[in-house]
């Protein structure tokens, strides 16, 4: 599990980008079955994870957590995701 540190603040697309790359790896899952099962383009993914994009939708934070083959919410519940954790802007 990725944790940040203490008074370390991230932004909620940042926050999903280390969420995906925690789920990934704790899955031994590749970028490409995960675009796959969950429907979402290569470019988005990668605007994602590289930190291009400036927001992340909920329609697509709803997609990767099906591509991951779990609800929503259990994606959402990570300390990665903890509001005090988060730079919201």
């Amino acid at each position: 599990m990725l944790f940040l540190r203490h008074n370390i603040f991230v932004k909620v697309s940042q926050a999903v980008a280390l969420r995906i790359k925690e789920l990934l790896k704790e899955r031994n899952m590749t970028l490409y079955k995960l675009e796959k099962e969950s429907g979402v383009l290569h470019g988005t993914m990668s605007n994602i994870l590289y930190g291009r994009n400036k927001g992340v939708t909920l329609s697509v934070v709803i997609q990767i957590s099906k591509g991951f083959g779990m609800r929503y919410q259990d994606f959402l519940n990570s300390p990665l995701l903890d509001e005090k954790n988060l730079n919201v802007e």
